[in-house]
């Protein structure tokens, strides 16, 4: 609703200021929301872009904005809707809006349900977001756990704002490290069979090489060492990429992450696709021979230097690959395309999007996001490893020490390219310090109270709210109209950090309300049965939000 109401006022402003520029530009009318309520629920500083063009000071100029804007809400029929115009220095004109206005926040609410918010501003576009893709040599870390996180609630908020989302990892089964890792499976079976080989530093270490290595001795029924040497080493290499990638699949699965699809570079970008996308992008002129080898102009695309794709041994590099992969995405019918990377691929970022125009694609076809890393803490003191598995801390500890509603919330309570302080035994506390018990105890408040209200033969209304009148319900209803606005800015931003940030701010303003109104009051019923309706849409926005997350909705903590 407040968004059509945007709209609404930019268009009334635009149309009523137009005949005081007397044939000159007029510029934008830009609509922000103030910080501090008490400059209304709009703003404009259009008074103050009209200085130069207009050759009056802007306080002059935004007193005689006001009544001309004001004649052209009632022309418009928005008067209804805006309970006050003002303006104040240096000369910002504030909108504030009238319960009426409000009110229609909390019908709108109570009669879409769990679809508020949702839109089809994306218009059924088909976009693709690629994360996590780590390669399949070990069980997930907590930097893919962030990616799996922030992937997974941007592509359920860009699917409901009406854009048509496919989740996909890449699999990279071919290159140095997964040879790396047959080998370092290879060693270990041969270490169980009783042949002791020195085990290079390059290796993956980790008991779970080991499980591998007896995992793949059972399947495969060996018991002599003879047998293990007889086989082929892309045997061993195989069952090992085939092995961690069904704990990937099912450390995800249990994370609430599932893929739509699940793409293989020996598939998409083998040798043969390889060299097609070489021969023509060579005709295209994108292509010289320098020193032996093949390079791309990406510097003609911006980068600050050119990159080698064939090296002069005849091998292909890193970035051949990924040219074919995006080429295939463009193919499938994406024109938005989305890539959650490390913090270690920044210098990545300039070469794949001079490849992705290469291709003939905008260059906001491709977004990169870097997503930053986390460091775990308890009790204050940083945790540097795993304790089981000597390594890294994976997804699944995490998982198993705060439960996965606090995992997937942690993780995004930063913005993406900020790095991320994850403090475990803060996730873990069932007390308002913790804010994802905080915003889902506010949801479970609310069955609370509506229970306290059946006892009391009290239900909530669907409409006619004139008796809301308190600053509290004002409040918490005007948050609750910046839902579906709050969406639309994660899409804009790429980053559900500002839903998270909403959910906070909902929950505080929801408590506050609760906590200084009288909901449930059998003397004064029909103020309860409006109340009880503010309670009804709180939960359902609250819900709306956590479900976009990823996070569970309880009823009962």
């Amino acid at each position: 609703m407040l968004i059509t109401l945007r709209k609404e006022i930019c268009s009334s402003i635009e149309k009523s200021l137009t005949p005081l520029f007397d044939n000159i530009p007029m510029p934008s009318v830009d609509l922000d929301v103030p910080s501090d309520k008490t400059h209304g629920d709009f703003s404009t500083n259009i008074a103050m872009k009209s200085v130069k063009l207009l050759k009056r000071p802007p306080l002059e100029i935004a007193a005689a904005f006001r009544e001309v804007i004001f004649a052209g809400f009632e022309h418009a029929g928005l008067s209804v809707k805006i309970a006050k115009v003002e303006v104040v220095k240096p000369g910002f004109i504030n909108f504030f809006l009238s319960t009426t206005a409000v009110c229609e926040i909390l019908e709108q609410t109570l009669r879409q349900k769990d679809q508020y918010g949702k839109s089809d501003f994306g218009q059924g576009q088909k976009v693709n977001i690629e994360f996590v893709s780590a390669n399949p040599t070990g069980p997930l870390s907590v930097a893919h756990a962030r990616q799996a996180a922030v992937g997974d609630a941007l592509a359920n908020i860009f699917n409901f704002i009406g854009f048509a989302v496919t989740k996909e990892y890449y699999v990279n089964d071919e290159g140095n490290q997964i040879n790396i890792l047959g080998r370092s499976v290879y060693l270990r079976a041969l270490d169980r069979l009783g042949e002791k080989e020195d085990f290079p530093e390059d290796c993956y270490q980790g008991q779970y090489i080991y499980d591998m290595a007896d995992a793949f001795l059972a399947e495969q029924k060996i018991t002599a060492v003879e047998e293990l040497k007889g086989l082929p080493s892309s045997e061993v290499r195989q069952f090992a990429v085939d092995y961690l990638l069904d704990v990937i699949k099912q450390e995800l699965k249990d994370f609430g992450v599932h893929f739509d699809t699940w793409s293989h570079q020996s598939h998409i970008a083998g040798l043969k696709a390889i060299e097609k996308t070489m021969t023509d992008l060579q005709a295209q002129g994108h292509i010289y021979e320098q020193d032996g080898a093949l390079w791309f102009k990406t510097t003609a695309y911006g980068d600050d230097k050119d990159r080698v794709v064939k090296k002069s041994d005849g091998s292909y590099t890193y970035f051949m690959p990924d040219i074919v992969y995006h080429q295939d995405k463009f193919r499938r019918g994406f024109v938005k395309v989305f890539n959650l990377l490390g913090p270690d691929h920044h210098g990545y970022i300039p070469r794949l999007t001079a490849a992705v125009q290469a291709l003939g694609q905008p260059k906001d076809a491709l977004r990169v996001l870097i997503i930053q890393l986390a460091t775990l803490y308890r009790n204050g003191q940083e945790v540097q490893m795993s304790t089981r598995r000597g390594q890294y801390v994976t997804l699944r500890e995490v998982m198993e020490e705060v439960g996965v509603d606090a995992a997937r919330f942690f993780f995004l309570m930063r913005l993406v390219d900020a790095h991320l302080d994850f403090d475990l035994e803060l996730a873990k506390k069932e007390t308002p310090e913790n804010p994802v018990y905080y915003i889902q105890y506010a949801h479970a408040r609310t069955y609370s109270i509506e229970d306290k209200a059946k006892e009391a033969g009290l239900f909530a209304k669907a409409k006619d709210f004139q008796l809301l009148q308190e600053s509290e319900e004002m409040e918490l209803l005007k948050k609750i109209g910046h839902f579906p606005t709050t969406l639309l800015f994660c899409w804009r931003q790429a980053d559900a950090f500002a839903l998270v940030n909403y959910l906070q701010e909902l929950a505080g303003t929801f408590h506050r309300f609760y906590d200084r109104q009288r909901v449930v009051d059998a003397q004064n019923p029909e103020l309860s049965a409006q109340r009880l309706a503010v309670v009804q849409a709180s939960r359902i926005v609250i819900a709306n939000g956590l479900r976009l997350l990823g996070v569970s909705t309880p009823q009962k903590m």
